[in-house]
């Protein structure tokens, strides 16, 4: 293996199996390397000046030469360029491309995670020029074939820190029902198929968003200016038009361009004390008697709510963090979210009727074998997931009603969510399992999200009497699935850094916890007020030896019979933190008593 860095491709040759059964190889050739830059800290040893990689799955260390270092020192951190590639007999070798400054830094976390991850951070400078020469307001040519609709009361509810608004929502009632207009930025009038934005947005995928930085999808001339639903300025957008009954069910719908206003720039905290006071004007009561109904209609659908806990960090004018909050979800956010997803399933139903490919969300079936694995954990504690060999939506939601008053809520309902698939984009139409949709697609969030664009400019194409051609959806699909893995994945590197830095100061302190994670090694745990995980390694656990039962979620002590299971309550000392891994480690308090 020193021939090889993570991710390189390589022809292998099966030597011999080991005592356990499993095939043992050795590598003949290296077919591709996947590494050009690596960035991480630089280190000296012996005079020799080393480069460690921040991702610890590279397992070796890149060797700089004098002539290579430039003006760069041991302890800073930078980025190297390879000049030669690890051997059998040589390690690799690198030339120092920038120097991105002292890991104790304000918002090197970042830095090094934008390029641990390879994520696009810099836009082309034809995507520059061509935001630039973009106009910097609505111009009357540009209603051409819209509705006017700038007269109707719209407004955007959005959290407190948001820069770059995406939709808005205006309501009606209409007879016993409502008309429920959704007005989401036309991204797809400014960014056309094959330009230079749309190459660099294709290439992000999505927009990244780190504590205190946002790296968009597209350049700020469009996210927080000409696309950006501002107060009081017009705006060109996408409207998806509804027609609901006094039960929530959309009766109709249709589609069209438009040119708007939003009349004001609410808030979720703002919304919420409004209504919640009985002070909201007639619009906002109007947006609220629309999110009960629809509401009300994903209770009958069945659609799978689970409950978890946000969290924010609050940071000093050092960029030190002060605290991590929960932030608690009130209606005005769930009023949004379901005006969202009403928007998303009309534009799902309007491209699938009309059998015009797109990238649906799907959100597939639970596997046999995780159903099964999860019937066997449930019926120990008596309870059943009806729905036969092939549970649906309304099954799950069926048991979580039925577990929520029980003190081991947070348990099985992380247990059920653990059985479930994880969402991707696909041309294929698989539904959507968790909320219970036949055809569903991302619409609402052009500005941050490539499928939404391309989902505009489907649609676009149908009301036209054309078809958005000249391209490979399934190459779509599984790009802008890893472009969102690849952000989730940085954006937790980054939390995960910060976390550790913020619990420097703790170590030889108590804390009461949650256990959020049990693995053939150890227990994870989340600190009661800190919202930080930890380890707890099995070694710990006491003079005993403890069996990795996968399927009970728990570690089980064969003398003791101790167990330590899922959602378990813990009291553990925290006895180190590591930056550079990202570790936390923890012991428990009560070990001599296992």
């Amino acid at each position: 293996m020193r021939q090889v860095l993570r991710g390189d491709r390589a022809t292998v040759r099966l030597v011999k199996t080991d005592p356990r059964g499993r095939a043992v190889g050795e590598i003949v050739e290296v077919l591709e390397r996947a590494n050009r830059r690596i960035v991480g800290r630089l280190h000296q040893q012996h005079g020799v000046l080393l480069l460690v990689p921040e991702d610890r799955r590279m397992p070796l260390d890149i060797l700089i030469p004098p002539d290579q270092a430039g003006r760069a020192k041991p302890g800073q951190v930078a980025t190297v360029e390879l000049v030669a590639q690890p051997s059998k007999h040589a390690q690799p070798i690198g030339r120092v491309l920038e120097v991105l400054g002292n890991y104790s830094d304000p918002g090197m976390e970042i830095e090094i995670a934008l390029r641990k991850f390879d994520l696009p951070h810099e836009f082309s400078k034809k995507a520059l020029a061509q935001a630039r020469a973009l106009p910097e307001e609505v111009r009357p040519d540009d209603w051409k074939g819209r509705r006017d609709l700038r007269d109707l009361g719209f407004v955007t509810i959005d959290g407190e820190t948001a820069k770059d608004f995406d939709d808005a929502v205006h309501a009606v009632r209409e007879g016993k029902g409502f008309r429920l207009r959704v007005a989401i930025a036309d991204v797809s009038h400014y960014v056309r198929p094959g330009d230079a934005l749309d190459a660099d947005a294709k290439e992000r995928g999505t927009s990244v968003y780190f504590p205190r930085r946002v790296i968009p999808m597209l350049p700020e001339k469009i996210s927080n200016g000409l696309c950006s639903l501002n107060p009081d300025v017009d705006r060109l957008a996408m409207v998806c038009d509804m027609a609901l009954t006094a039960n929530g069910k959309v009766a109709r719908y249709e589609f069209y361009a438009a040119v708007f206003r939003s009349h004001a720039r609410l808030t979720y905290t703002a919304v919420w004390d409004l209504i919640s006071k009985g002070k909201a004007n007639q619009d906002l009561q109007t947006l609220h008697e629309v999110y009960k109904v629809l509401f009300q209609e994903r209770n009958r659908r069945g659609a799978i709510d689970f409950e978890s806990v946000e969290t924010k960090m609050e940071f000093d004018a050092r960029g030190k963090i002060l605290r991590i909050v929960p932030v608690p979800r009130n209606e005005a956010h769930r009023l949004i979210e379901e005006c969202m997803l009403a928007a998303n399933v009309c534009a799902g139903d309007f491209l699938s009727s009309r059998g015009h490919p797109v990238l649906y969300r799907v959100h597939d079936v639970p596997t046999p074998e995780k159903v099964s694995a999860l019937r066997d954990f449930l019926a120990e504690l008596g309870l059943v997931l009806p729905g036969g060999d092939k549970p649906k939506p309304k099954d799950y939601a069926q048991l979580l009603a039925k577990i929520r008053p029980r003190p081991d809520h947070a348990l099985l309902q992380t247990i059920l969510l653990r059985s479930m698939k994880q969402a991707v984009y696909t041309p294929d139409n698989l539904g959507h399992f968790g909320l219970a949709f036949d055809a569903y697609v991302h619409f609402t969030s052009p500005i941050r999200r490539y499928p939404d664009l391309l989902v505009h400019r489907a649609i676009k194409a149908v009301l036209a009497n054309r078809r958005y051609e000249g391209v490979d959806w399934d190459e779509l699909g599984r790009h802008c699935s890893e472009t969102e893995r690849r952000a989730d994945d940085a954006s937790r590197d980054v939390e995960s850094w910060l976390k550790c830095f913020y619990m420097q100061d703790q170590v030889g302190g108590e804390f009461e916890g949650t256990i959020t994670g049990v693995t053939a090694f150890g227990l994870f745990v989340m600190l009661d007020n800190y919202y930080v995980d930890g380890l707890v390694h099995i070694s710990e656990l006491g003079r005993d030896y403890y069996r990795y039962e996968a399927n009970r979620h728990m570690l089980l002590g064969e003398r003791t019979g101790k167990r330590y299971r899922l959602a378990d309550r813990v009291k553990v000392k925290l006895v180190r933190v590591d930056l550079e891994t990202r570790k936390i480690d923890l012991v428990p308090v009560d070990k001599g008593k296992a």
